[in-house]
Parts: C-alpha cells; structure tokens; sequence
C-alpha cells in the first residue's frame, strides 16, 4: 500500500486519507460520484446565471467537483466495491460537468464568440469521453492514462480555474482551455485510430505467421 500510495498524485493521496475512515461505514463510491455531479453542475449553472456576483464561488465549487472526483475511486479501491457500472458512471459524470462547465461560462461572459466557444468546447467532451471509454475497453486502462510528473498529471491543470478566476477573471482561463479542449479532441481521435493500426498490423502478423501452406505452393518443401 505505501508503494502504490507513493506513485499516486497529491489529489488521490488527500483523497485516499479523507475516505479512508470512511472504510466501515454506509457510504458508497457512487456516491461521492453524486456528490461530484452536483458540485460541478452547480458550478456551471453560477458561472451562466451570476457570473458578476459569483464567479469566485463558482471556481471554487468546480474544483471540489475536480477533488471529489478522486473520492468515489480511492473509496472503491478501499472497499473492494469497484464495478463497470461504478466507472462508467465516474466517466460519464466528468464528461456531462466539463460540457456543463464551458457552455455554462461562455454564457455567463455575454459574448457571441464566447457562447459559440463554449458550446464548441464542451461539446468535444461527450465525444472525448465516447473515444476515451472506447480505447480502454478494447486496448487497456494504459493507454487512456494521463502523463504524471512530480505528483501531478494532465487533468491537474483544471485545478487553475480557482486561482485565474480569483486573481484575473474567468475569461483567461476560459479561452486557453476551451482551446485546449478541441486540441485534445483532435489528439484522441488520431490516438484512437492510431490503436485500431497497430492492432490491424498486429492482426495482419498473426495471420501471416498462422498461414496454412499446401502442398501445390511453389515454395512447398
């Protein structure tokens, strides 16, 4: 347990210490999983509808949303309950809340271009998560994992919508990201057909190498 709780990134070890009394008591993965749906969808809605008033309050719901997000896997893995069901759900609910965070922003900042990129940007999730769940179901957990580097990955940059919000306003976190968001769009896609390759040539070897010969083949010994 220390080996693995070494290799972990900040977030998941606060995690793991927060669920951790938790291990004999009522309480279920899905529903941290919950919990991170409405704090990100709250979230969103802030952002839409009381961007002027609440903007700081907003930030910092979606990053519990982020935080909580780690509750409902280190709180399985305790427990033993992990299940399909359980991590379908997980990654479906960080789809629907980074959808509902950029269109709930581009809203809330009342420009045309800032709608348009909104929904642009949180539309590409559903889609990053059809490919993302599509790629680990039939190449492996490895190849949809994040970088890590120092005791934080990719996904951590997310963690920045708090303190850009606070110091410069939303919207310089907004357009780097959304950006980001339909560059990485682009990036699982030419991933995912670049897995389907090298499992097609993968295929293509096998079948050389389990090829029958007969006896009427010129190179027949």
């Amino acid at each position: 347990m220390k080996d693995s709780f070494k290799f972990k990134t900040y977030d998941q070890r606060l995690a793991y210490l927060i669920v951790k009394p938790l291990k004999g008591l009522p309480v279920h993965p899905n529903h941290f999983t919950l919990l991170t749906l409405l704090l990100g969808q709250t979230s969103a809605w802030l952002f839409a509808l009381a961007m002027q008033e609440y903007a700081w309050l907003a930030a910092l719901l979606y990053m519990l949303a982020i935080f909580s997000d780690h509750l409902d896997g280190e709180l399985a893995r305790l427990t033993g309950k992990t299940s399909l069901f359980g991590h379908n759900f997980d990654f479906l609910v960080g789809g629907i809340n980074y959808t509902a965070l950029f269109i709930g922003i581009g809203i809330g900042l009342h420009f045309h271009w800032s709608i348009l990129l909104g929904i642009s940007a949180g539309l590409c999730n559903p889609v990053i998560t059809y490919f993302r769940m599509s790629m680990e179901s039939q190449f492996g957990k490895e190849v949809v994992e994040h970088p890590r580097f120092h005791g934080f990955d990719l996904e951590d940059f997310i963690y920045l919508i708090g303190p850009i919000t606070w110091l410069s306003g939303v919207i310089w976190f907004f357009i780097p990201y959304a950006l980001g968001t339909i560059g990485y769009l682009i990036w699982t896609i030419i991933e995912f057909y670049k897995c389907n390759k090298k499992r097609d040539q993968s295929d293509d070897r096998v079948l050389q190498k389990g090829k029958v010969r007969h006896p009427w083949h010129k190179d027949f010994p």
